[in-house]
């Protein structure tokens, strides 16, 4: 990776996680007004939904500082140590996380009339999408395995 990479991924993930602490801080606050304000049929689900917005936000910043770790493992030339694989694992267990979480909203707003099936439906979807993200990482772990071995082996030749 260049240097110019590097310093773009930096920023994207320094805007992503100032974007995500200012959702944390400002919005879910107001998420958790709007909820009280909107009836009685709602009243249920409140707690739950700003506990998994609150939740999905964590793992999303947990996401994004080991990504952050890894960039910089692969600026210094350590990315097949094993602790490349421990921030590799957080990865795989945050995303796995949001996709549960997802799945959770889904079920918590499936009853009632207060949220159309369709939506439910979307919500489901979106978390089988993020679950498919974590194996995709899983599948890219696997491949870093691979790798780590034949660096190995090459530093052996050399």
């Amino acid at each position: 990776m260049g240097n110019m990479t590097i310093h773009a991924l930096r920023t994207v993930l320094a805007l992503a996680l100032a974007g995500t602490l200012f959702v944390q801080v400002v919005m879910v606050p107001l998420l958790a007004v709007d909820l009280t304000e909107f009836g009685a049929g709602i009243e249920a689900v409140r707690i739950p939904i700003i506990v998994i917005a609150v939740l999905g936000i964590v793992a999303l910043q947990v996401v994004i500082v080991c990504v952050w770790r890894l960039v910089t493992m692969v600026r210094r030339g350590t990315v097949f140590s094993r602790a490349a694989f421990r921030f590799v694992d957080v990865v795989i267990g945050a995303v796995t996380a949001a996709a549960l979480l997802i799945f959770g909203l889904g079920i918590v707003l499936a009853p009632g009339e207060a949220v159309a099936p369709g939506m439910v439906l979307l919500i489901g979807g979106t978390g089988l999408l993020v679950a498919g993200m974590a194996l995709v990482v899983l599948v890219m772990r696997k491949l870093l395995v691979q790798a780590s071995g034949m660096a190995a082996e090459l530093n052996e030749v050399i």
